[in-house]
């Protein structure tokens, strides 16, 4: 009887460590799961992050041309502008 009680113990005892190892392995996979889930949401949310930037960037990068330009039609207005007045200066100075 001993003996059989022995071998008895030690199958539970087996099953309870196999159970708990199995606890164990399903909680990491579980866990990994989880883990990937939210690595694929952060790089979807960077992805989006930097997708944003560069069209920000690109924008401000259009703006800063179209103010240059604006800045180089102002300044050829001025001088002609500049041109005109000196010239209208010269013949009032010569009557």
């Amino acid at each position: 009887v001993n003996d059989e009680e022995l071998k008895k113990r030690i199958a539970e005892e087996l099953a309870l460590e196999r159970a708990r190892r199995d606890s164990e392995a399903q909680k990491r996979r579980l866990f990994g799961r989880l883990l990937e889930r939210e690595r694929i949401s952060s790089n979807e949310h960077l992805t989006r992050v930097i997708l944003r930037e560069r069209a920000a960037t690109e924008e401000e990068r259009q703006k800063a041309q179209r103010l240059a330009k604006q800045v180089e039609e102002k300044e050829r207005e001025l001088k002609k502008h500049d041109a005109y007045y000196k010239e209208q200066l010269a013949r009032l100075e010569e009557r």
